[in-house]
């Protein structure tokens, strides 16, 4: 499979598009409410960009260009493999390229979210069947026959009463001069041969035989080498520097000041360029640099959260979503419950840490490197720059890990801005300490949860107030009275049209420490406050946790999969002797429950056992994808919650490596069985929602078999008394 990048014209003249090929794409005028399919040399001939495009040469090959990064989530698998099914062809006939970044060709290209299958899958789907359906019409105007006597199979067009065939190939320049058909009929899911397929994927060969270009991997003639000394307090600024060591060795060519723009602030340090990467790095030990400290707070851990702790008991948060009266609730209820529940900052600790090359050249700028955002990144560096987005090209590779921080745009600045100081084509690599300590991380919470339940047993006020950054707040000009539109994000839908009183408020904090995305953002730890609190509302009222919350669940999606969770964790006949806890959350229109069981050992420590994992995504491509996602995101999650954080000393992050910012072993992963509904929902995200349940069902879990109820994380499985 090709995964280069390359630009229209090069891709038009690689693939022969200018006669003998069928090329078509999506064109989104503005303004316009709907897209309409059109063939390329058509748009051509009107000056029209397209996008999503699919091209079938003459050999029969389908190349198209996929507009999203692949960082291990699976899109060089999903989108071919949607593209196959309904085109009727092999997945071996299928190759796809790395589009740039170009909001105005592509529509969005951030990969986050869980949005790349959710996002696009139905008009992948209609332009596959689109060109399956022109192909067919191709054919039967060569054998002068009725379209409904040819079908399309394995990247052929055959003729059903005498068994003709043409192969795509032979077809594609007829096809190419017809119009596309305004409606195409697509498949029952229940025909479906290569979607909902656990088929292997394709960039595994290249990922395994070293072809696969990562950023690191990526090499320009003439490019230089640099590395960074940034200022470790994430405000404070270069007094001043002596470069007089750095230049004395060997291969050391250039040691400058460099900004680069985080947020609404600039981020200071000093690089050091050289024609190696090794050279650069002695260049940097070497640097003596003097920092201004000056005019900002510079807080630790405790600091932060001894504020947020007062701010949720002592502050009226800013009002997100409320139902009902949870005051005049709270006071009628017949059983009445508090709880705070605390949850840590966290780095991204991708197993690739940041690196970014930059060419800038005049008035132009190309870049090359892991990113999650291209569009975005086109858009903001030519900006920063000054330079006319047109002339701003960037370039995808490969991502070692994202998990949202390769969507930031501060390391492609950083790289761009160096190349124009030394006048040269430059990769600015970041060490794992710079990737560790320098953020953006996820932002810790505190959360205040009040609720109380009616003498029946059901929820009749539940009021959550969070405490802790708005991640909106630190851009330009933002709002700082601004509430967070997250702070509902991973609670169940259905609740918010079933509970009679809640009510949903933050109080912001004010920091320096910068914040951003981190896998399932907001519902990362907000699901750890919802459900923990819904399991203590279970107990108080004296029922069984599932049977609470299939109480409280207003339509029959949620009762399916909940029904499905108690039948494939044997939750009805669960034994004495070990600890069953569930939670149940949503994010990215999907659904998961999670039933996780631990028990006690010989030696008195906490072994988990088994997770039980419940995938409600809707309309889905590949069940393999899924339950490698959902692995993923139980193995991430289970580190946040019982092995890493990361803390403040006189704003400065202290953990800088995995000797302190530990990591869960293979040893210590439990076994994990993913089940996958089916149904016929809109496709839901799949990269992220199967990771905020799995912490509150361990937690839930530890309570059902201790007695004891976690609040606070990290903690440690060995410490549980």
């Amino acid at each position: 499979m090709e995964t280069s990048s390359l630009s229209r014209r090069d891709f038009i003249k690689r693939t022969g598009l200018a006669s003998a090929a069928l090329t078509l794409g999506y064109y989104m005028p503005a303004l316009a409410k709907d897209v309409e399919i059109v063939q390329q040399q058509v748009a051509a001939s009107l000056g029209i960009e397209l996008n999503a495009w699919i091209s079938i040469d003459t050999t029969g090959v389908v190349t198209i260009i996929n507009h999203r990064s692949e960082m291990g989530q699976g899109s060089f698998q999903a989108v071919p493999q949607i593209i196959a099914e309904e085109l009727e062809v092999d997945l071996n006939q299928v190759k796809i390229v790395f589009a740039q970044g170009h909001q105005t060709k592509y529509g969005s290209q951030v990969t986050g979210g869980s949005s790349t299958v959710r996002g696009s899958y139905k008009r992948l789907l209609k332009l596959s069947a689109t060109a399956r359906e022109m192909l067919v019409e191709a054919a039967a105007k060569k054998w002068n026959v009725a379209n409904s006597d040819c079908y399309a199979e394995t990247g052929h067009v055959i003729h059903r009463p005498s068994g003709k065939k043409y192969h795509y190939g032979e077809l594609v320049e007829t096809a190419s001069k017809l119009e596309p058909p305004k409606n195409v009929e697509l498949k029952n899911p229940k025909h479906y041969k290569i979607l909902r397929k656990p088929l292997q994927r394709q960039d595994i060969p290249l990922k395994t035989n070293g072809s696969a270009v990562f950023g690191l991997d990526k090499k320009l003639p003439g490019m230089l080498y640099a590395v960074v000394e940034r200022n470790p307090r994430f405000l404070g600024k270069v007094k001043s520097f002596d470069a007089t060591a750095a230049k004395a060795i060997a291969g050391v060519k250039h040691v400058i000041p460099v900004k680069m723009r985080v947020f609404s602030h600039d981020r200071e340090g000093v690089a050091v360029v050289a024609d190696n990467l090794w050279a650069a790095m002695q260049g940097r030990k070497a640097l003596k640099v003097e920092w201004d400290d000056s005019g900002f707070p510079h807080h630790s851990t405790e600091q932060l959260y001894k504020q947020m702790r007062e701010d949720v008991k002592n502050k009226s948060g800013l009002s997100f979503k409320t139902q009902g009266d949870v005051k005049m609730a709270l006071e009628q209820a017949h059983k009445k419950l508090e709880a705070l529940y605390e949850t840590p900052y966290e780095a991204h600790a991708c197993m690739e840490p940041l690196n970014c090359i930059a060419h800038f050249q005049g008035d132009k700028c190309e870049i090359w490197g892991p990113i999650q955002g291209p569009d975005w990144v086109q858009a903001d560096v030519s900006d920063l720059l000054g330079i006319p987005k047109e002339n701003m090209t960037v370039n995808m590779t490969f991502l070692g890990g994202g998990f949202g921080r390769k969507a930031f745009l501060d390391y492609p600045h950083e790289a761009a801005v160096i190349s124009k100081a030394v006048n040269a084509p430059v990769q600015v690599v970041w060490t794992r300490e710079d990737d560790m300590t320098q953020g953006p991380f996820r932002p810790g919470m505190v959360y205040q949860c009040k609720g109380g339940v009616s003498k029946e047993g059901s929820i009749k006020s539940f009021e959550v107030k969070m405490a802790g950054q708005n991640m909106n707040h630190q851009n330009p000009g933002a709002d700082k009275l601004s509430y967070n539109d997250s702070v509902t994000e991973g609670f169940l839908e259905t609740y918010l049209r079933s509970l009679p009183h809640y009510s949903f408020s933050d109080v912001p904090l004010d920091s320096p420490v910068p914040v951003m995305w981190w896998r399932s953002v907001y519902s990362s730890t907000n699901a750890f406050a919802f459900e923990s609190f819904i399991d203590e509302l279970a107990a108080a009222a004296g029922k069984d946790p599932i049977d609470f919350r299939k109480q409280h669940f207003w339509d029959g999606r949620y009762h399916e999969l909940a029904n499905k969770l108690i039948e494939v964790s044997g939750w009805a006949s669960r034994g004495k002797n070990a600890g069953y806890g569930v939670a149940i959350t949503e994010c990215f229109s999907s659904i998961v429950g999670e039933v996780v069981k631990v028990s006690r050992q010989a030696d008195g420590k906490i072994k988990i056992d088994k997770v039980w994992a419940v995938m409600d995504c809707g309309w889905y491509v590949n069940p393999d994808t899924i339950r490698a996602q959902v692995e993923g995101s139980i193995v991430m999650a289970l580190g946040a919650a019982t092995k890493h954080a990361t803390h403040f000393a006189e704003g400065k992050a202290v953990e800088k490596n995995f000797d302190s910012y530990k990591m869960s072993r293979i040893a210590e992963i439990p076994e994990i069985e993913v089940h996958v509904m089916d149904n016929e929902e809109k496709a839901g995200g799949v990269g992220e929602p199967g990771l905020p349940p799995f912490t509150p069902a361990l937690t839930n879990a530890i309570f059902d078999l201790t007695g004891k109820r976690i609040r606070v994380l990290p903690f440690s499985l060995d410490e549980i008394a």
